[in-house]
């Protein structure tokens, strides 16, 4: 058996919104969304044929969780989206109301932009060089 982290949890305010928003903004696959006692869910969201690690959409339980909805970095990038084609994924998810907060640019590394997902939480969008 290989071992690897497989799920990150996501603290998120509604099930449903951040379910819409990552669906449709980034374009992931609803994974799973079972039941899983009253009020909560076992949500996963991840890119299409992803093979690395999934979210886990939680909702935020209790004040504490969720006073850490949309900062769970202390504000650096936490979030790291690579993509075979950067153009075309800027233009689908700028086409989809995402927030940007730089403009791209082009490193040693790759081509990479900072997003913002829809609670604040920091992201990379980047297509590492070949």
């Amino acid at each position: 058996m290989r071992s690897g982290i497989v799920l990150v949890t996501l603290v998120v305010d509604d099930y449903d919104e951040a379910i819409g928003w990552f669906t449709g903004a980034l374009g992931f696959e609803l994974v799973e969304d079972s039941p899983r006692g009253p009020g909560k869910r076992w949500v996963v969201v991840a890119p299409p044929g992803a093979e690395g690690a999934a979210l886990l959409l939680a909702r935020g339980d209790g004040e504490q969780q969720r006073d850490r909805i949309g900062d769970q970095t202390g504000g650096r990038v936490g979030f790291f989206l690579h993509t075979a084609d950067f153009a075309a994924a800027l233009e689908r998810m700028r086409g989809a109301g995402v927030r940007f907060l730089e403009e791209p640019r082009h490193e040693a590394y790759g081509s990479v932009v900072v997003f913002e997902d829809l609670y604040g939480n920091r992201w990379d969008l980047m297509q590492p060089s070949a």
